[in-house]
């Protein structure tokens, strides 16, 4: 099976800027707080049950199953009702951050070292939406979900390859 990937420049307008920024940071957001999610759950399983410090270990009920890929993608919905940024991005946008979560700790349980870094102001770069229109691009524009139509020139083609072969 081979993909064929299209690598834009996009030109977008002042006010879709801010809000490409703003979905940005609030990805960022989400990705830091699936992080941590995950991270509390595996610290407050390691200390013994006889000798845990009350004052430096997590706390986290014993019956709190671990916070995986659905279990997050769930979580999404509700988030979503308790911050209004959130209704602002893509739903699509949101479970793609989830995804590189998972497969962030994916990458850790197979090295068997190394958590996954947070993400400061400004390193989380990337939009993925998995599912377009069936023709999104109208000669010299595209259209985003929740953002609109974008001018776009093409920057390069990358190769067809088959699957087991491209690198994330």
């Amino acid at each position: 099976m081979f993909h064929i990937t299209f690598r834009y420049r996009i030109y977008p307008d002042f006010e879709q800027e801010q809000q490409i920024l703003n979905w940005l940071e609030t990805c960022r957001k989400v990705y830091n707080h699936a992080v941590r999610e995950r991270k509390d759950w595996i610290n407050s399983r390691k200390c013994q049950s006889d000798r845990c410090s009350l004052q430096s270990e997590y706390i986290i009920p014993a019956d709190l199953s671990y916070p995986n890929y659905y279990a997050q993608k769930k979580a999404l919905t509700a988030a979503k009702n308790d911050f209004p940024l959130m209704k602002a991005v893509h739903s699509q946008v949101l479970q793609d951050v989830i995804a590189r979560v998972d497969s962030a700790f994916a990458l850790m349980k197979e090295r068997g070292f190394g958590f996954p870094r947070f993400k400061k102001f400004g390193q989380f770069k990337t939009l993925n939406f998995p599912q377009l229109q069936a023709n999104p691009i109208r000669s010299t524009q595209i259209k985003i979900p929740k953002v609109g139509l974008m001018f776009l020139s093409l920057m390069s083609r990358l190769t067809a390859m088959p699957l087991g072969l491209m690198s994330g």
